[in-house]
């Protein structure tokens, strides 16, 4: 399974966990279930992505002119999410992370969405 795929994932896993407000173990468990080779590194951004979600909030307000990270779309909120995790974990490079979180911004969001996520992402 690629990096790509499994980002998706924990995407979603992500999102779930801010409509469903669901434990983090069962999140992974429906989303990365079946998977032989699953990602760690993906699982990790999961649960960063979860602890530490109103430090990030509060860095994407910062970043956010005249809007708020609670404003956002859940999608938007959990992509944003993610792309703070990754940061934070330091695995990849930065350029690498923006591009996957555009793709899947275009994928999964409104068709101008991607310019807010590739905004605040390159500042962060």
């Amino acid at each position: 399974m690629t990096r790509h795929i499994t980002r998706e994932k924990a995407m979603i896993s992500v999102y779930q966990y801010l409509v469903m407000n669901r434990k983090i173990e069962e999140l992974i468990q429906d989303n990365f279930e079946g998977d032989e080779q699953e990602d760690a590194y993906m699982l990790e951004v999961v649960e960063t992505a979860i602890n530490n979600q109103a430090r990030y909030a509060s860095y994407i307000n910062e970043v956010l002119n005249g809007w708020t990270f609670d404003r956002l779309g859940y999608v938007e909120q959990a992509i944003l999410l993610n792309g703070c995790a990754e940061f934070d974990l330091k695995q990849e490079q930065a350029a690498v992370i923006i591009n996957e979180y555009v793709d899947l911004t275009k994928k999964f969001c409104d068709r101008d969405s991607y310019k807010l996520v590739n905004g605040v992402l390159d500042v962060i």
